[in-house]
């Protein structure tokens, strides 16, 4: 009798280890898979719209979407906290430098184009274009405390203060902003309304009717009942096409300059290697296009993404834009050289 006991006292407790067991295995299975972006404010809208898609179908994966700004993005990416960096501007030498020192190998993936807009007030009946040079005396360092008024910097316009309003240092935006209108990136004057926010911007000068600020054209054309749009001049270029107003055809064919640019997305490659990271940027560059286009960004040509893809499922590492002025670059044939090259 206690040998029967006794056995079967060992079959419980190895039915209940193993039940243990499958039960610990089941609630691992139901856990579920996370992949963490952060970064541009520009980028946001795109990722969030891709990761809402592709969590409809696919629910055992947890997609979080962070808002830091391109830089602040950068610096939780190279500390590895992150999956993916969502940047409204090619990556820079330094945070470069410091990934491969962390150990962070990157692909760097396009994924639509963005203007920068310059918009006012809708109460402004004095402002009907801007040129670079104009933006360029109201912007540029040497203005701070200076260049305070209208007409200081085009004598048409009034004796009125001028309130400036635009991305902070963190954004992306801000970065290539600086770079097409003052030659350098970060280089601005310092006194005026910055917000890593765009939809503060947006207030802002929705009710001030002597604003002038920038961001992406994706928040003008969510908030267009409130703001006014203003052409820019490129009177730089030679061939310029007079003021031209931004829009998707002006961003995509190339006429809005300087003020056109690519966005982006950073994979990690050690990230990239994991079947659900893997997955889900195939998706996102899948339907980029179209779910960028939806949310108010500018689909790349078909070309461009059949080269996009081809860079993430070769596991290209490092920047396409390495040594390599951004403003006005033409992402198809950038990407056409990279790959004749390879």
């Amino acid at each position: 009798m206690k040998k029967t006991i006794l056995a079967f006292g060992i079959v419980a407790l190895l039915s209940s280890c193993g039940n243990n067991q499958n039960q610990q295995s089941n609630e691992r299975s139901q856990e579920k898979m996370e992949i963490k972006l952060d970064g541009s404010s520009t980028v946001y809208p795109v990722s969030e719209a891709v990761a809402e898609d592709y969590k409809a179908t696919n629910q055992s994966v947890n997609i979080t979407v962070g808002l830091s700004g391109t830089g602040g993005g950068f610096k939780k990416f190279e500390r590895g906290e992150t999956d993916i960096s969502n940047a409204s501007r090619p990556i820079t030498p330094l945070e470069d430098s410091t990934c491969l020192a962390a150990g962070i190998n990157y692909i760097e993936l396009p994924i639509a184009y963005d203007g920068i807009a310059i918009v006012v007030n809708k109460d402004n009946n004095w402002l009907t274009k801007i040129t670079v040079n104009e933006l360029n005396k109201l912007w540029e360092p040497g203005a701070q405390n200076k260049i305070k008024k209208w007409n200081q910097v085009n004598p048409a316009w009034p004796d009125e203060e001028v309130h400036l309003f635009g991305t902070g240092t963190a954004s992306g935006t801000f970065d290539y902003f600086t770079e097409a209108i003052n030659g350098k990136s970060k280089s601005i004057r310092g006194d005026y309304t910055a917000a890593a926010n765009p939809n503060v911007l947006v207030e802002g000068i929705h009710g001030d009717k002597n604003a002038l600020g920038f961001f992406g054209l994706a928040y003008f054309e969510a908030n267009k009942d409130k703001l006014k749009l203003i052409p820019v001049d490129d009177e730089k270029k030679e061939d310029g096409d007079g003021p031209v107003i931004a829009s998707q055809e002006t961003v995509k064919n190339g006429t809005y300059q300087p003020l056109s640019r690519p966005i982006f997305i950073y994979v990690s490659k050690k990230s990239a290697d994991k079947p659900e990271v893997k997955a889900f940027v195939d998706y996102y560059l899948e339907n980029a296009g179209k779910l960028a286009t939806e949310v108010g960004y500018i689909a790349l040509p078909d070309e461009v993404y059949t080269m996009v893809k081809k860079r993430f499922t070769d596991g290209v590492t490092g920047s396409a834009f390495a040594g390599i002025d951004p403003v006005g670059v033409k992402l198809d044939e950038l990407l056409k050289v990279e790959q004749t090259a390879k």
